[in-house]
This record gives structure tokens, sequence and C-alpha cells, in this order.
């Protein structure tokens, strides 16, 4: 009886202790493995998508234009075009992300990947096509330079927003920092269709054009810059609305839809301008006034900015 006990004694001893500092098994494994798989929604990524296909029709469109053929201004106008509507597409994605509670990771890294090539490839290649090659003909490299940076500060800008919003666990807030890419593009766009319907016949030479590389080179600049920029993130459509102002947005609209030819091209740089004033001017005016201009309630003025 003694050995027996002897015996078990030594086996105990024999046999390896525990491992005290090895971390305790993870709760419900197999709950972990569903949480790490990526979260692909459908409608957001195909507005994405969209908004990235535009990008690549505009290219297309920039690279078949010849400018000394009389169909050059039609050309450009249908990449301006797809431009534009790449701008409504990359408003809907992230609009339809929040509406649907389908916010992720893969959606934000594939929208800026998408908003780079239609928002910052092919802005820079137009703005070389129809005016830098014809600038800088000895020295091409210049001019190549000049379309780069537009595009590199816009990859910068991106890279920074997708950093913010992964250390703040959101969508980026309700401010920007610094000009958004879309907008940038927006207004590039925008001003590049008023030049064109400002002097339709001699665009192609004439001496209008020559302000798209300094606006370009200025909308670098603003975008890596660190003035902010409401992401209007927080207009609720689904909101009442007074009966005055819902008349008024119906009556624009129309107007817009009817006479779309004549109104955008002036329509639309005056709203990317106004923009890209208004993050000068924001911190200067009164609460009041833009609680009434970016239709927030007082409470999200009332919380300290990001």
């Amino acid at each position: 009886m003694r050995l027996a006990k002897k015996f078990e004694a030594v086996k105990q001893w024999s046999q390896p202790a525990p491992n005290i500092m090895a971390p305790p098994p993870p709760a419900g494994h197999a709950d972990s493995d569903e949480s790490s798989k990526l979260k692909i929604y459908f409608l957001p990524n195909l507005m994405t998508a969209g908004n990235l296909f535009c990008g690549f029709v505009a290219l297309t469109k920039i690279v078949e234009a010849d400018i000394n053929a009389d169909s050059f201004n039609s050309v450009i106008r249908h990449a301006l075009f797809f431009i534009l509507l790449a701008c409504i597409f990359d408003l809907l994605d992230g609009r339809v992300a929040r509406m649907g509670g389908s916010e992720s990771p893969f959606g934000r890294e594939f929208d800026s990947l998408a908003d780079l090539i239609s928002f910052g490839v092919a802005p820079a290649f137009l703005v070389h096509r129809i005016v830098l090659r014809d600038v800088f003909i000895r020295y091409s490299e210049v001019g190549w330079f000049i379309a780069s940076i537009y595009v590199i500060c816009g990859a910068l800008r991106l890279a920074r927003f997708n950093c913010l919003a992964t250390m703040s666990g959101s969508g980026g807030g309700k401010e920007f920092l610094g000009f958004p890419i879309p907008a940038a593009a927006g207004l590039v766009a925008s001003l590049t269709l008023f030049l064109l319907a400002l002097d339709d016949r001699g665009f192609a030479k004439g001496n209008w054009r020559y302000i798209l590389p300094v606006i370009m080179v200025l909308l670098s600049a603003m975008m890596i810059s660190e003035v902010k920029y409401p992401s209007f993130k927080k207009l609720d459509l689904r909101a009442t609305r007074p009966f005055t102002k819902t008349v008024i947005a119906i009556l624009f609209i129309g107007l817009l839809l009817v006479l779309r030819e004549k109104i955008l091209p002036f329509i639309l740089p005056i709203i990317f301008t106004a923009y890209l004033i208004y993050g000068f001017i924001r911190p200067r005016i009164s609460r009041q006034m833009r609680r009434e201009i970016e239709d927030e309630d007082e409470e999200d003025l009332s919380e300290p900015l990001e």
C-alpha cells in the first residue's frame, strides 16, 4: 500500500507543471472566426464600382480626344460627364451604406481606390491632355510633374482619411480634414465645362484653359491642408422640411433637368467654388449660421470639433 502511494507521488511529480502564464483560450472561438470574415455589402460597393467604372470611361475618352479634330470638344464633354457622374456615385455609396448600417473597412478601402482613379488620375490626365502638354512642348517632364502633384496629394489625402477613420473607429466624423478629392475633381471638371461653354469653338487653342493648371495646384495644396470642411453626413433626407424649402428644391431640380445644357456649366462651378471658400470662412461665422447651412442639430454643434 505504501509502495503504491509512493509510486503515485513520483508519477505526479514527473508530470510537467501547468503553464500559469499561458492565456486562456478565447471564448466563443467559432464566433470570432465568423466576425473575422470580410463584410462586403452589395449595394454600397455596387455604387463604388459605378464610380470606378465612370473614372475608367473618362480616362478612355480623354485618351481618344484629338486636339486637332472637330470632335475634340464633344469628346472632352463626355469625359467631364463621366467624372461628374462618378461624383454622384461617390455621394450615393456613402449615403446608402450609412442609411443601411452597412459601413465596413472593405467598403472604405474600395472607395478610396475608386476615388484615386476617378478623382485623382482622370482630372490630372485631363488637364495635362488639354493644357500642359502644349505649354511644355520642349520639356514635357514639367507638364507630367505638375499633373502628378495633384495625383500624389490626392492619394495622401485619401490615405490620411482612412488612417483617421480607422483610429477613430468611425466613418470619418462630420468633418473632412482638407478639401475632399471628389469636390476637387468636381471643381476641375465643372470649371472645364464652363470654359467649354464660354469659348466653345476656340477652347482647344484659347488662353482661358491655362487657368486649369493653376486651379489644380491650388487644389493639391488644399487637399493636404488642415482646413476643415463639413461632410454633410448628418444630413437626414428623411427628415421633414418646411413647405417653402420643399417647393424651392423641387423647382430648382426641375429647372436643372429642363435647362441642364445651359445652366449646369455655370451652376456647378459656383457650387464647388463656394464649398472651397466655405472652409476658410466657416470658423469665422456664427454657430447659428453654421447650423442652418450644414443642417445640423444644436447638440451636434455643441460637441467638440474633431
